[in-house]
Order: C-alpha cells, then structure tokens, then sequence
C-alpha cells in the first residue's frame, strides 16, 4: 500500500510563496521516517532538516512540491465568496498534490478550524480514489506528513534565500519578525508599490501602506 503526506510551509509569512508537498512512501517505509528522526520541520534546525531532505527523498517512491505565489495568494485571501479564502485554495493545492502522488491513502495537515470541511474540499478536486485523514497538527501525528513538512520548509527556505539575493536581507519574512516590518516600511519609502514576493492583502501590509499614505497627505 501507498501513502502519502501533505504538508504546508510559509502560510502566516508577508513575504515569500506558500509552499504545499506531498511524499508518498511504501507503507511498510513508514517505521523507518520514524527512525530517520523525521518529525515537524518547525523542531528541527535548517541543516538536520536539509540532511533529512535528503534521505526523505531518497525513500520516498516520490514527491510533488507546488508553490503559490503571493498574488495567488492575495487573489484567495479577498475573495468575496464565503468559503473560498486561502484554506479553500490550500485544499484545491493538495488534491493536485495527491493526484500527482496517487497514493492509496493520504494524511494531510488540516488548514480549516474544521477538519471534515477540510477533507471534503480536497476531496472535491480529487481524480483519484485515496482515503482521506485530515487532521490539525498532523504534522506532530503522523511521520509521513512531517517529512513533507520538511519537504515544504526546505523548498521555501530555498526561495526565501533567492528572493535575498534579488531583495537584500528582510529577515525570516514572518510579521513577528521586525526586520521583515522594517523592510516593507523602507521599500515603501522609495516605490509606489510592494515588489512581487509581497502579499499585499495581508493586514499589517496595507496598515504600512495605508500609514504612507496617511503621512504623504499631511505633507500635500
């Protein structure tokens, strides 16, 4: 039997692409993610989490990585329709990931408060018959889904490393972080608007934005 795990990375960050994988392993591998140490990305350091990488890859029969962009992202985030947010497409991105995977059963790290709600949007995009578990904290639970977690980490620590090279250093690109605040007050003061690799429709981005205007409007 297959089965795979789906996990997200860089869902709470103002900066970057939020970054879904799936693993999918041969059932009677599952012990041995266990003995790998595999375990949520979130408690491992950066260097234990590339070596895991490593081997995860190398047990798995394969794995699908899909990034959303933050425009993509923006587009979820304000859309009037109730229900159709960012869990709505998060559950739209894992079912791409489990068709590619075609395992026989998936576990998935559950973005809604409602666990069912969320299988039955990940199972509305399916085009192959899996059984779906989706749980909160999956990650913690299940070490399939912590492998793709680590999967996921790597992959957006990876885009967050080249989107420095094009940016300068804004930091881990999470809200609590105040360089990643300090960089989109700093680039809002010599551009009009946000680059790219910012989700504009995140509250505390439009407060900066919406202070810049407010200070620009004083001095008219």
């Amino acid at each position: 039997m297959l089965v795979a795990g789906v996990d997200e990375a860089g869902r709470g960050c103002v900066i970057g692409p939020l970054v879904v994988a799936g693993v999918l392993v041969k059932e009677e591998n599952l012990p041995v993610l266990r003995q790998l140490g595999v375990k949520d990305s979130k408690l491992l350091s950066p260097k234990k989490r590339e070596a895991l990488f490593t081997e995860i890859a190398r047990l798995a029969e394969k794995h699908h990585v899909v990034k959303l962009l933050p425009s993509e992202i923006d587009r979820a985030v304000e859309c009037k329709r109730k229900l159709h947010k960012l869990n709505r497409l998060e559950a739209q991105t894992m079912s791409q990931i489990i068709n590619a995977l075609n395992p026989d059963e998936a576990y998935v790290d559950a973005a809604d408060v409602i666990e069912e709600r969320f299988k039955h949007h990940i199972q509305e995009g399916l085009t192959v018959k899996a059984k779906i578990t989706s749980r909160h904290k999956a990650d913690k639970i299940y070490p399939v889904v912590s492998a793709a977690s680590i999967i996921a980490k790597v992959e957006r620590d990876k885009e967050i490393e080249a989107l420095k090279g094009v940016y300068g250093d804004f930091g881990s690109g999470y809200l609590t972080d105040q360089k990643t605040m300090r960089f989109l007050r700093q680039w809002l003061q010599t551009h009009a608007e946000y680059p790219s690799c910012v989700r504009q429709s995140w509250k505390p981005a439009k407060q900066v934005k919406n202070e810049k205007g407010a200070v620009q409007k004083k001095l008219a």
